[in-house]
């Protein structure tokens, strides 16, 4: 789609447009307050409490009740906070290893080969709010011995077997019963865009033992794992520290649509099986190409965007009309201009809540999954992209808070495309200017 062409050109220079993730800046310490009890903070420019809490050793949500804070995505300079039990000491410790960028990398990707997060790296290496890395460049991996997870050679055993479908089936509870993921299926049996499959049809179940879960001992290479959720853990979080990715760890436990967990909560990682799907790459190349204007994107960048193209395809959205309202009835309730919040969607996607791109832009606001887990701590709860409802959340979060911190409209709308820090260091690219007119016309068809 055309739609899409800005958005996949952008992310080639700072990770994506919208891929802010966590606002990272310097705090002061009042000298007040001693080693186990609350300490006076007083709140600088660019700080976020997020950042706070990080180099404190505390919590967004112990910060925000701490202070009756009624926003937590909102601090003012020169505002004093109480934080319990600081020690802004504990900043990351070396304890990882190095690593070099290398071209098409994002923060997002080494993170997940790490087994770390975007969070952890963005701190450790005192990178900008946009994460933004450049090629050649030498990364700090916090508490990871810098070596990809697992060895995902040893999922060689793709003993592909058949299996027929019954009545009630769908392509995404197969996949999760067998170990495998939505998008092999579909490459695996040539199925259309929707993944349609009807009772008895016969289909090729690749990297598994087709065999239930039930029987473990023989279905190795999905090596499932238990994990208990703890205070502030989210899915996405717990998804990039054991290899994985959401929608497989969704599927595994059966969650809601909104991904939502508690603390105390027992979980199934389903096996850095889902990571073997960069062995899979070329197939699904037929939902989300790797290539854009000359770029070729990272394999697992292009694995985790068929997997979640297959997702959106399979499970069904809402049309595009449907969409639209829920756009322009998101940016109301959330306080931003309708005809902006349209404008935005359909440049992005046209509505398109089933639209991915190379990048791993996902649906009708082209979130990509950092840029989500920033618009979840702006808005106070976990975001699930691939619903319809969550990922206008996400996109209208995100463009309230370049609204808010922009000096002017054009350059919010330039910041959710090329991104705020990119804009702020380097000003406004030719792509980035024809974005804002376009944005901007388009706004006088929906106000």
């Amino acid at each position: 789609m055309s739609a899409l062409t800005p958005r996949q050109r952008t992310v080639t220079r700072a990770a994506t447009g919208t891929g802010a993730t966590l606002a990272l800046a310097t705090v002061a310490l009042a000298a007040t307050g001693t080693a186990g009890h609350a300490a006076d903070y007083t709140v600088r420019e660019g700080d976020t409490l997020t950042s706070i809490a990080k180099r404190t050793g505390t919590t967004v949500a112990r910060i925000a009740s701490d202070n009756a804070l009624a926003d937590p995505s909102r601090v003012r300079t020169g505002q004093v906070l109480r934080l319990p039990d600081a020690a802004p000491a504990a900043a990351p410790a070396p304890t990882g290893g190095a690593y070099t960028v290398r071209s098409g990398d994002t923060v997002s990707a080494i993170a997940s080969r790490h087994g770390t997060t975007v969070a952890a790296i963005v701190a450790a290496n005192g990178l900008d709010a946009r994460a933004s890395i450049r090629a050649g460049q030498q990364l700090t991996i916090p508490g990871s011995a810098a070596q990809p997870t697992a060895t995902p050679a040893t999922s060689a055993p793709t003993t592909s077997a058949g299996y027929t479908v019954r009545s009630g089936d769908t392509v995404s509870a197969i996949a999760s019963r067998h170990g495998t993921t939505v998008a092999a299926i579909v490459a695996a049996n040539g199925l259309d865009a929707r993944a349609s499959i009807r009772a008895g049809q016969q289909l090729t179940i690749p990297g598994s033992a087709a065999q239930p879960t039930a029987t473990p001992a023989t279905s190795a290479p999905t090596t499932s794992a238990g994990y208990t959720v703890r205070s502030g853990d989210t899915v996405s979080a717990i998804a990039s520290r054991h290899g994985t990715t959401v929608t497989a760890i969704v599927a595994a436990n059966g969650l809601d649509a909104r991904a939502s967990i508690r603390a105390g909560q027992q979980l199934t990682i389903p096996g850095t099986g889902t990571g073997s799907t960069t062995g899979t790459v070329a197939p699904t190349t037929q939902l989300v190409g790797n290539t854009f204007a000359g770029r070729t994107y990272s394999s697992q960048v292009v694995a985790a965007a068929n997997q979640n193209k297959a997702t959106l395809l399979a499970a069904g959205v809402p049309s595009r009309a449907d969409m639209q309202a829920k756009v322009a009835a998101t940016a109301r309730a959330m306080g931003v201009d309708p005809a902006l919040a349209q404008a935005i969607a359909h440049q992005e996607s046209g509505f398109d809540q089933t639209a991915v791109s190379p990048a791993n832009a996902i649906g009708t606001m082209q979130v990509i999954p950092s840029s989500g887990e920033w618009a979840s701590q702006l808005v106070g709860r976990q975001l699930n992209l691939l619903s319809p409802d969550d990922n206008v959340v996400a996109g209208v979060a995100i463009l309230r808070s370049l609204v808010r911190t922009s000096p002017d409209l054009p350059t919010a709308i330039a910041s959710y495309y090329q991104g705020a820090g990119s804009v702020k260091r380097n000003g406004m690219y030719a792509d980035t200017r024809r974005y804002v007119a376009n944005v901007q016309t388009l706004m006088t068809r929906f106000g």
